[in-house]
């Protein structure tokens, strides 16, 4: 933050800058959406990515990011893979996939690494050190594809960290579209590991099942 250049916006933190684009969405929501609900609740895998059991055998791992939202949402198109291991695990991770032709290419901006390989998508490996790591790599959940996805509490709990604008859309839409049970799921997660985010889970719920058009 300390290089930012003259004139530049310094960015809020990531709960705050949540808050807002929430608070904005409250202010604004309408009835309804622009898809039907057929298409709403279709979950699709026509991107193609790696799947790394065979590299990373040994190793947990599940993907994150885009890729990892098509299992609860409709899909949409991304340009890499994003998958999140332990941190503990980085050095082997990297050594497997550089053996396997994916060459480190860059760092990324939170702890992590970019790998690619030609005519495939590049991966981007998430080093994660998160208090619910453990469970989420013990439980994780399929996409349409069969690839060991971030299940529903977790993903959420990592988009709503991130506070983005399109996370913070996608945790609307995901949760909008989930059911009881799997809301009941999400609710006892965000509990445990972030309860002072438990009031913006509920409104993300409320705007996405007001975005489904489901009554209040």
């Amino acid at each position: 933050m300390d290089d930012l250049p003259a004139g530049a916006i310094t960015p809020p933190p990531a709960p705050t800058a949540r808050r807002l684009l929430i608070d904005l969405a409250l202010a604004r929501a309408q009835p309804g959406g622009g898809s039907g609900a057929d298409f709403m609740r279709r979950r699709t895998a026509m991107q193609e990515f790696p799947n790394l059991s065979g590299i990373l055998e040994g190793v947990e791992w599940v993907v994150v990011g885009a890729v990892a939202a098509r299992a609860y949402m409709p899909e949409r198109a991304t340009q890499d893979l994003d998958i999140l291991v332990r941190a503990a695990d980085a050095e082997t991770v990297a050594a497997r996939l550089s053996a396997a032709g994916f060459l480190p290419v860059a760092e990324l901006g939170i702890p992590g690494a970019a790998f690619a390989a030609p005519d495939v998508p590049e991966i981007d490996v998430l080093y994660g050190e998160q208090f619910w790591l453990e469970e989420a790599l013990a439980q994780p959940g399929r996409d349409p594809a069969g690839l060991p996805v971030l299940a529903l509490p977790y993903l959420v709990l990592m988009k709503m960290a991130a506070g983005r604008v399109r996370d913070v859309g996608d945790v609307a839409t995901m949760l909008g579209w989930a059911d009881e049970a799997a809301l009941d799921a999400v609710r006892e997660a965000v509990a445990r590991f972030a309860p002072a985010d438990r009031a913006d889970l509920e409104s993300l719920i409320y705007l996405g099942r007001r975005e489904r058009g489901l009554p209040e």
